[in-house]
C-alpha cells in the first residue's frame, strides 16, 4: 500500500451494453507517485483513467480521492475536476479563444479568482511549460506539442491534487512527442501525483514510480518500471512487450 493514498479504486466494475471493460480493478496512487498504465488497445487503460475523475460512471465498486467518495454530480463534481486535472489525447482547447482565455478561464469560473490574478497565474504556467510567448495567440495557430503544453499548463492552474493524462502524446507528431513528455517529466520531479495512459516506454522507465499493465480489463502486474521491463511475470505482458520494444 502506498504511504498516503491520494487515489484508490477497490474492485472497480465498468460495462459498455455486455461489454465487461474494467474487472474488479484495485489500484492505489499515492500523494506524489508517477503511475503509468500500459497495455494493448481494449484493454481498458482510458476508461480506468477517465472513471477517476468520473468522466465514466462505474457499476460498482467505489473509487476515492483523499479518502473521499467521488461526487455523483453538481459543483462538488466541478470541484472534483478542478482537483483531478485531466489532459486528453485531442487538447480540447477553445479555438475562439487565445492560449491565455484557455488557461485562465477554470480559474476564474471554478476556483472563483479575479481575472487579473488569473492571467497572471496562466502566464507563469505558461512560461513553465514553454510557451509563455504563445498567450494571444489562439489554439489553432500552435503546433500540436504546444497546444499540448498549454492544455498541461491548463490543467495545472486548477491546482491539482493529481493530474490524468489519457495518451497525452499520441496525436502527435514525432519530433512534438518529447517537448510534451518533457514537461511532464519536470512536473514527476517536482512531486506531482500522475496517473498517465501513454505508449511511451521511455517515459514509463525514466519517471514512473510504478508501472500497471493491463489486459483484458484486468490490472496483470503493478510493479516498478526496472522489474516490469527486465522480468515480466505474465505472458501477456511479455507477448504486450515483445511486439512493442520492437519498434
Amino acid at each position: 500500500m502506498a504511504v498516503d493514498p491520494l487515489i484508490e479504486l477497490r474492485d472497480v466494475n465498468k460495462y459498455y451494453g455486455e461489454l465487461h471493460v474494467l474487472r474488479d480493478v484495485g489500484l492505489t496512487v499515492g500523494k506524489g507517485e508517477v503511475v503509468v498504465v500500459i497495455g494493448p488497445s481494449g484493454s481498458g487503460k482510458s476508461t480506468l483513467c477517465r472513471a477517476i475523475n468520473r468522466l465514466e460512471t462505474i457499476q460498482s465498486g467505489t473509487i476515492l480521492l483523499d479518502g473521499r467518495p467521488l461526487p455523483a454530480e453538481g459543483k462538488a463534481l466541478a470541484r472534483l475536476r478542478a482537483e483531478v486535472g485531466m489532459v486528453f489525447q485531442s487538447f480540447n482547447l477553445f479555438a475562439h479563444k487565445t492560449v491565455l482565455q484557455n488557461v485562465s478561464l477554470g480559474q476564474v469560473k471554478v476556483r472563483g479568482r479575479g481575472k487579473a490574478e488569473a492571467d497572471r497565474r496562466s502566464r507563469e504556467l505558461l512560461e513553465r511549460v514553454g510557451v509563455a510567448d504563445q498567450a494571444d495567440k489562439f489554439p489553432a495557430q500552435l503546433s500540436g506539442g504546444q497546444q499540448q503544453r498549454v492544455a498541461i499548463a491548463r490543467a495545472l492552474a486548477m491546482d491539482p491534487k493529481a493530474l490524468l493524462f489519457d495518451e497525452p502524446t499520441s496525436a502527435l507528431d514525432p519530433e512534438m512527442i518529447n517537448e510534451v513528455l518533457e514537461v511532464m517529466r519536470q512536473l514527476a520531479r517536482e512531486g506531482m501525483t500522475m496517473v498517465v495512459v501513454t505508449h511511451e516506454m521511455g517515459f514509463a522507465r525514466s519517471a514512473a514510480n510504478r508501472v500497471v499493465f493491463m489486459a483484458d480489463g484486468r490490472i496483470v502486474e503493478d510493479r516498478s518500471p526496472q522489474e516490469f521491463f527486465s522480468d515480466p511475470r505474465s505472458e501477456r505482458a511479455r507477448d504486450f512487450l515483445s511486439k512493442i520494444l520492437k519498434h
